[in-house]
């Protein structure tokens, strides 16, 4: 890595940025340091000894395996609070009514959960209890609803593989392949199609690959919001003469110039990031991809010998691409023939490059084919297995990654494995209990089925479905019919005081920092970092969620072995059941690590499939539809951690929560300064904003999530992975 000043790549000829809009990284270190007043010294120790549980680049302390600097993050730092912060007054609880207007900023505020608390049907309120009153609670009512009628969701606020690997071996226990985590609703299509083309749900290479790489290209993917020390790996790489691309419907301006707050240079001139940026209509990445796929063809820009030796199908998806117009291509994506070569002949001319994506891609009905079409890409240039090659779903939390191949998913098992008699019986084998084979239901299945009467019982860990899910009231609705909720969490959430038909149950959980013994998470690289467990304060009678489910397996289920004597345990049985986490049960200090698979997948020319080969297919042109003077709204992040808002004000753009994002074009055409108030409509609802303009694709708008929620249409998912459509198309009028 050059320590060479470069111009060339300076943002900006004022120090540190002044008077330019841009987030403070500075203030967020102040901010952070007020923030965790009387626990300081505990805080210190967090950043310096644990395993971020932000986004999921890892970490060890406030170094990473990239490079030799300071790893350290305004996600990071937001977190702070949340794991030092002291117990919430319990008595609050007893009456609800007075807390049922904030907002999960608020009730977070109010500390943490202390105690297992019950608020039994038509009560006003939660009372404190025992963990024996509340667990003989829940497993009598587990009991009575059978394993076809009782659901789990894990979240992956923090949560280390213990926790899904313990929860999912208990949940199976207790009769039920309905365990499911917040992978569902991010990279559900990304773990699908990636089995199904390359056998493997996971990147294939490693965040070194991102520095020297001729090109990286991020489609629908915002990593100066969501992973921010990623900006950090581009720095360097933009130094190492890397041409970073952008394909997406906005703009994003803290991809277009970032001032990365841990390097002298980045810190006072800014870092230009993005060189080339392609727009594209919400949901026209198909008709881009396919069409930069098509000139790629027409030009010969193929890796021939990689595509005969290592693939299979390539050739129907030559015929597919060569049959469609070019009109056709142009009016779904949005944008021009021209434009589909600038990038195809820039991928053409690459000997290597890395491909980005995030749920910009993974979030529509047909969020599988826009992964199935990124891999085609990517193959027709044999951009895998080797240096600075890869392709990349990066994850935007430290918990995600792991859920799936620890098994905590309603249609797979440990290792990723699909859930059939066959695995099912070698599972029954391994744990001595009989494991369900058939899939369960889906986090978005479970709600359905709560809706329609069909659901008794849902253990929620973490998590707030009032605000991931679409359409608030039907998810209110859901909850509220339940005989028994039980939430899981280490803070009070709103979806925890919506009344029900029956009892509630909050039981307080450890934070990935209290658990004796250490955890582990997997980065996006693949890579089993452990987390040792750092001193400071303890909470109340709060227990890591590995111990809660399973004292309530043995109860519901005494003739199954599910209990653990401590994370380690845990992990050896980890490596038992999962072989490619070979290593994870020597895992037991700081800075322990093994990355499964090595930097490279697929380095040895053989992908995990069958016969070893990468299996390409055709993606068909989705049909979007919209009527005249409509717009496509998606829904972004901003100054957020999953659903968890820390500010009103995204410091990149200056949105506020309730902003509509805009063209200038749209605008100038419909009369609307900046600051109109406006109304969205859509077949599910309606939402109120105003008007902010901002280099975004004309015929196409942004809102925030979840407030913008409203809008969404909770039947519309994708086929095979069911992950909710996170746009929609409404109309926009002027209010008065």
């Amino acid at each position: 890595m050059s320590k060479r000043l470069d111009p060339r790549n300076w943002a900006s000829w004022r120090p540190f940025g002044l008077g330019l809009r841009k987030p403070n990284n500075y203030l967020e270190l102040w901010k952070a340091f007020k923030a965790v007043k009387g626990e300081r010294r505990f805080a210190w120790r967090i950043l310096n000894q644990g395993t971020c549980d932000g986004c999921a680049l890892g970490t060890q302390g406030m170094r990473d395996w990239t490079m030799d600097e300071i790893h350290l993050c305004n996600i990071r730092l937001r977190l702070l609070p949340l794991n030092t912060m002291p117990a919430l007054d319990h008595r609050l609880l007893g009456e609800v009514s007075a807390l049922a207007g904030k907002k999960s900023a608020e009730l977070r505020e109010l500390g943490r959960l202390p105690y297992p608390m019950l608020r039994r049907k038509g009560e006003a309120g939660f009372t404190r209890i025992g963990w024996d009153q509340a667990l003989r609670l829940a497993a009598e009512a587990m009991r009575a609803a059978g394993g076809s009628r009782f659901g789990a969701y894990l979240t992956s606020r923090g949560m280390p593989n213990e926790n899904y690997f313990a929860a999912q071996k208990a949940v199976r226990a207790m009769g039920t392949n309905s365990i499911d985590n917040a992978a569902r609703i991010c990279h559900s299509p990304s773990t699908v199609a990636l089995k199904q083309t390359i056998g493997a749900a996971a990147t294939t290479c490693s965040y070194t690959d991102w520095i020297g790489s001729d090109v990286i290209v991020f489609i629908g993917s915002n990593p100066s919001n969501n992973q921010p020390v990623a900006m950090k790996y581009l720095y360097h790489a933009k130094k190492a003469g890397t041409r970073i691309v952008m394909v997406n419907s906005y703009r994003e301006p803290g991809m277009e110039k970032y001032w990365v707050p841990s390097n002298a240079e980045s810190a006072l001139f800014g870092t230009k990031i993005t060189d080339e940026f392609f727009g594209v209509n919400v949901g026209g990445d198909l008709g881009f991809l396919n069409g930069v796929l098509k000139h790629l063809i027409e030009n010969d820009w193929l890796d021939q010998a990689f595509l005969d030796a290592r693939t299979s199908g390539f050739e129907e998806v030559r015929r597919s691409v060569e049959a469609m117009e070019w009109a056709e291509l142009e009016a779904l994506s949005g944008s021009t023939r021209e434009q589909m070569y600038r990038l195809a002949k820039l991928l053409g001319e690459a000997r290597t490059g890395v491909l980005v994506w995030s749920m910009g891609i993974t979030q529509h009905t047909f969020g599988e084919d826009n992964v199935r079409a990124i891999v085609n890409l990517a193959m027709a240039r044999g951009f895998v297995g080797r240096d600075r090659c890869g392709l990349m779903p990066i994850r935007g939390h430290s918990g995600v990654q792991g859920g799936a191949e620890m098994g905590a998913y309603a249609t797979g098992l440990p290792g990723g494995l699909p859930i059939t008699p066959e695995n099912a019986a070698r599972f029954s084998e391994l744990w001595g209990f009989e494991v369900p084979d058939e899939p369960g239901r889906t986090a978005t299945e479970m709600i359905d089925a709560a809706h329609a009467g069909e659901l008794d019982v849902l253990i929620s860990s973490g998590g707030n479905f009032l605000e991931v899910l679409p359409d608030p009231a039907y998810c209110r609705e859901a909850l509220s019919r339940l005989k028994l909720r039980v939430h899981i969490d280490i803070v009070l959430s709103s979806q925890m005081l919506v009344p029900a038909d029956g009892d509630v149950l909050l039981l307080p959980a450890q934070t990935r920092y209290e658990m004796a013994g250490g955890v582990t998470e997997t980065s996006t690289e693949r890579r089993i970092i452990f987390s040792p467990e750092v001193q400071g304060r303890r909470i109340g009678e709060a227990w890591p969620e590995w111990k809660i489910f399973g004292e309530l397996a043995a109860l519901v289920n005494p003739a199954a072995d599910v209990r653990y004597t401590g994370t380690p345990a845990i992990r050896s049985d980890i490596e038992k059941a999962v072989p490619f986490y070979a290593g994870i049960a020597g895992l037991a200090r700081f800075g322990d690590n093994v990355q499964y698979g090595g930097r490279h997948l697929f380095a040895d020319g053989r992908f995990q499939t069958p016969d070893g080969l990468a299996r390409l297919s055709p993606v068909r042109l989705p049909r979007l539809e919209r009527p005249d003077g409509g717009f496509a709204v998606a829904t972004r992040r901003g100054k957020q951690f999953n659903s968890m808002v820390h500010e009103r004000r995204d410091g990149f753009n200056g949105a506020t929560r309730e902003a509509v994002l805009i063209s200038a074009h749209d605008a100038d055409r419909l009369g609307l300064p900046d600051g109109a108030p406006v109304e969205l409509t859509s077949p599910s609802g309606v939402f109120a904003g105003k008007v902010l303009r901002a280099p975004i694709m004309p015929g196409n708008l942004q809102v925030h999530w979840p407030e913008g929620n409203v809008l969404l249409d909770e039947a519309r998912r994708s086929p095979d992975a069911k992950i909710p459509d996170y746009n929609a198309v409404v109309t926009l009028r002027r209010l008065p």
